[in-house]
């Protein structure tokens, strides 16, 4: 018997117009996560794999599903009987304003065994984690290279020490 899904969800919005934001999510050189980082093979598109790596630990393995070209996406983990997911969902508040939602679930046979982990690692900072995203996409768009910005595919450049004014 399967277990009710835990699902955390949070919604943002940030002052970024709906392709900006779309491109700064897709793009895993902006993931911030202190501890971690990440890898992908391949494009980010539809059953790319990808890796986040942490000193002392084991990779994790993840993979892309459920692309939505500019409103969502979605991050699978398996798990040991269980999948921990990350859905992102943009929506258009204007041109020039973006709602981001945060939904984080857990679910499968199992789920049980990593229910208080995921409460504790994500439901407490979910809401600070996602106000931090929305930050860094503003800030973004903050900074003079907003024409380089505008026009890249790729804003790994934009992160590399000593590129920022």
């Amino acid at each position: 018997m399967a277990d009710t899904p835990l699902v955390l969800e949070h919604s943002i919005e940030a002052d970024v117009s709906p392709a900006f934001a779309w491109t700064f999510r897709t793009d895993i050189t902006t993931w911030s996560d202190p501890a971690a980082t990440f890898q992908l093979d391949g494009p980010f598109a539809e059953g790319s794999r990808g890796l986040t790596l942490t000193p002392g630990q084991e990779p994790l393995v993840w993979w892309i599903r459920d692309v939505r070209h500019g409103d969502s996406f979605a991050i699978e983990m398996p798990l040991d009987h269980a999948t921990l997911r990350f859905e992102w969902h943009l929506a258009a508040v204007s041109e020039r304003r973006t709602k981001l939602t945060h939904r984080v679930i857990l679910a499968g046979h199992n789920m049980e065994a990593y229910r208080k982990q995921v409460e504790a690692g994500f439901g407490a900072n979910l809401a600070a984690g996602l106000e931090k995203i929305a930050q860094s996409i503003e800030l973004i768009l903050g900074l003079p290279v907003l024409a380089t910005v505008a026009s890249a595919n790729d804003l790994s450049d934009l992160f590399k020490p000593g590129t920022h004014p």
